[in-house]
């Protein structure tokens, strides 16, 4: 059986408490990058471009289906595949920016790639 070990343990000295600039925080918690801050606009541009190509693909595949529109139904298909291959990640980025910019807990312009 291990027997118990006799150590004194100390509080360490008390200038050590205190911070680089005289404040009693720990400096070491209170990073924070300026990447978080930095707003990635070519990427939001990128985003805006693609919600927008998106929705008139889909506009154009809908006018086609429907007949408002000359054309046949295989190049309404792929208008209709395009649209939603454009639209979802530039709509999924968009709402990113959208939310982070208004501040919504849980979203920074971080979770934006940026270019």
């Amino acid at each position: 059986m291990a027997t118990k070990r006799n150590v004194q343990y100390s509080r360490l000295p008390t200038d050590e408490d205190i911070g680089y600039d005289g404040s009693q925080s720990d400096t070491r918690f209170d990073y924070s990058p300026k990447a978080f801050d930095k707003v990635p606009w070519k990427s939001i541009a990128l985003a805006l471009f693609l919600l927008c190509l998106g929705s008139l693909l889909l506009f154009l595949s809908y006018f086609i289906f429907t007949g408002h529109m000359g054309g046949e139904r295989s190049q309404a298909y792929g208008l209709l595949a395009l649209g939603i291959l454009t639209f979802l990640p530039g709509f999924y980025e968009t709402r990113i920016a959208y939310y982070s910019w208004r501040g919504a807990k849980g979203y920074r312009f971080a979770s934006i790639p940026d270019y």
